[in-house]
């Protein structure tokens, strides 16, 4: 099931950024008194009580600015696009303000769940509370993200509007096209479906939003996800509509089951097409290296082996990588992509039995010793998989650290020959634990 999306929206300096730095768990927002700090949006996963999500941290609306109210429906329309529930943050201290009411007139009439929080409560002033009531949106939760109070009332609230699993299976498989711009990805969709559902132009950046087009093929659900093409990041301007693009296409890599990383055969890899890849690798996704326009390249019989190599030294960081050559303008091999997308799903989804995990652990350690250090050897006790999507494996050893980097490679490479993880990362937890006397 993907990750649901939660998104924080309000007016500069009410303490966003804050409340993200808690829930995550960690300093990742700049966190200032001046108004305006976050420039960009920041995202990072949390958790809550068992629950796992995607948490969004929003550039402030700027009260201003000459077109105020242009600016509160840009970034509560994308709120209400990228999310599955929104966090109205306002600020108790400063008390209900007409900026308030404009973002809640439009948050009213969004087709998301809106949970409303009033943070800078720190003695729980509940006479400044029963004014927010006025907004509409239900009942507001008094809280202080410096403090720590409330946001546990507010997050159970939050979590009770994440979609059902019944929702997701109606889905079927989200596949999300990712890439540069003028890669091929609506093309590529458009050839999969059978008809022009996304525009395609040879100018780049067309697709502005994330679209998601769900269809059957052969008896099975699919979701198929159109995003804009990710340009680097000192090519797009601060404020430009394509810098929210970038936001849209990240949330759409968090909450697919499988990403294609779409490059263009034509011409060379490039530094951005790496960064992401390294996006994809980086959230755990299965995923495939798509080389489209191969129409457009010149072949021998050694073509296709190059292409390889060029790859496995670009994307060092994932040698599982999987990769098919197509061309969606001819169509050829484009009905391959879909059986690729359930081979990696699969293999992301597999479990491996504990005592056969074991055995090849043990078999590992055999055939290569575990590291020293000050005359103490790290001893491997034993392994098991909590998790999949992607495929986690925790190995409890007598002192974590003793393990060093190579070793850990050494295992998971180990790993990667005995089952079958090609097109997916695999995620391996250290953890040290005293034998027993």
């Amino acid at each position: 099931m993907a990750r649901p999306i939660v998104a924080i929206i309000g007016r500069s300096n009410v303490g966003k950024s804050t409340f993200f730095n808690r829930v995550c768990g960690k300093r990742i927002s700049i966190v200032k008194d001046t108004p305006g700090v976050t420039r960009d949006r920041i995202y990072a996963d949390a958790e809550w009580c068992g629950k796992q999500f995607t948490l969004i941290d929003t550039g402030g609306i700027e009260n201003d600015k000459a077109d105020f109210g242009a600016e509160i429906r840009r970034q509560a329309d994308i709120a209400v696009e990228l999310a599955d529930v929104i966090v109205f943050m306002t600020d108790g201290k400063a008390g209900l303000l007409t900026s308030d009411r404009e973002v809640g007139a439009v948050l009213r009439t969004a087709s998301k769940p809106v949970v409303l929080a009033v943070n800078k409560l720190d003695n729980n002033e509940t006479d400044t509370l029963y004014d927010f009531y006025e907004l509409g949106l239900g009942e507001p939760f008094p809280i202080s993200c410096e403090q720590m109070l409330g946001i546990g009332d507010l997050l159970d609230e939050v979590t009770k509007h994440f979609p059902s699993v019944d929702e997701e299976t109606e889905r079927g498989l989200s596949i999300a096209f990712v890439g540069k711009p003028n890669v091929g990805k609506s093309s590529l969709v458009n050839r999969l479906l059978g008809f022009e559902r996304v525009i395609v132009s040879d100018i780049p950046g067309t697709t502005r939003d994330a679209i998601d087009t769900p269809f059957t093929y052969n008896g099975a659900r699919y979701t198929l996800i159109d995003t804009a093409g990710l340009r680097r990041k000192r090519g797009i301007e601060d404020e430009s509509v394509e810098r929210y693009s970038v936001l849209r296409t990240i949330a759409a890599i968090g909450r697919a089951d499988v990403v294609f990383v779409v490059f263009d055969a034509s011409e060379d890899i490039s530094e951005q097409d790496v960064r992401i890849a390294g996006m994809v690798h980086d959230e755990g996704k299965p995923s495939v290296i798509v080389m489209n326009k191969w129409d457009k390249v010149e072949k021998d019989t050694h073509t296709v082996e190059k292409y390889n190599a060029d790859l496995a030294g670009q994307l060092n960081f994932m040698s599982y990588f999987k990769a098919e050559y197509v061309s969606a303008a001819s169509g050829k091999r484009v009905e391959r992509l879909l059986d690729l997308a359930e081979s990696v799903y699969a293999r992301a989804s597999m479990r491996v039995p504990t005592g056969v995990l074991n055995d090849v652990i043990s078999d590992a350690v055999r055939t290569t010793e575990p590291p020293s250090h000050s005359g103490r050897r790290l001893k491997i006790l034993y392994a098991t998989q909590p998790s999949v999507n992607p495929p986690t494996f925790v190995i409890f050893v007598n002192d974590e650290k003793l393990m060093h980097f190579s070793y850990k490679r050494y295992l998971e490479n180990s790993l990667r020959r005995a089952f079958d993880f090609a097109g997916t990362p695999i995620r391996l937890k250290i953890t040290g634990r005293k034998e027993k006397e």
